[in-house]
């Protein structure tokens, strides 16, 4: 939600995607009070079903012309320490976290790569990077997330478009709002910053990966955790 109110300040329009309609139907009518004059609109596909998330692209293209900013930032978690984790689990987190930033590349980049430009930014994390007791399917993911990044950086640079992560560290958002204390303390201890990002900080990074004053930058991963896991 951060993320699309950066790029609507910033006058971009906005195709803003979601799992559930009520959620996303919520957050536009939210968007629309707050920018009435902005160019935005809505889906909520289900991302490990490709024709489907080709069809929407096809939609949102039609809409506005064309997409020129991917934000892949859907992520789920299924958490369980290895020998415990069902396939089940396995499967949930792997099919949106890793096959729809997958699905939703490909169905983007043909386009991109037509015109000449593009910027494609995934959300990853500091557990891609530094791994997790108890997230193998999570931690696979946002390490997957980055191989994928660099492997599209090197296919598509020679047509001007670009593909880079930004990995939060911890975030303040209404899921760490119910964390334990002691959990959020420990957090804060190893942030040598000894404090939660706040959603405008990973919003800020994912604006400038979209922007030209990142024109030069791709196949990179811009951590954004507060110094956390130095």
């Amino acid at each position: 939600f951060a993320v699309v109110k950066k790029f609507i300040e910033n006058g971009a329009a906005v195709s803003l995607w979601g799992s559930r309609q009520e959620t996303v139907d919520q957050a536009l009518e939210q968007l629309k009070e707050l920018y009435p004059d902005a160019k935005i609109s809505g889906k909520y596909p289900s991302l490990k079903d490709t024709a489907q998330v080709t069809a929407m692209i096809n939609q949102v293209k039609e809409e506005f012309g064309a997409v020129d900013i991917l934000v892949n930032n859907a992520g789920i978690t299924k958490d369980g320490l290895l020998m415990r984790m069902t396939e089940d689990q396995w499967d949930a987190v792997i099919n949106v976290n890793l096959k729809g930033v997958f699905n939703m590349t490909q169905a983007v980049s043909r386009s991109m790569l037509k015109a000449r430009k593009g910027s494609i930014i995934t959300l990853s994390s500091v557990v891609g990077l530094h791994g997790n007791a108890g997230q193998t399917n999570y931690a696979a993911t946002k390490g997957g997330v980055i191989a994928m990044s660099k492997c599209w950086a090197k296919e598509f640079g020679g047509r001007n478009v670009r593909a880079n992560c930004v990995a939060p560290g911890f975030v303040q958002t209404p899921m760490t709002d119910v964390l334990p204390e002691e959990t959020v303390k420990g957090m804060l201890a190893a942030t040598p910053l000894g404090r939660l990002g706040q959603v405008d900080d990973i919003a800020n990074a994912v604006l400038f990966l979209a922007s030209d004053e990142s024109s030069f930058i791709t196949g990179e991963v811009i951590s954004v955790s507060g110094g956390l896991m130095l």
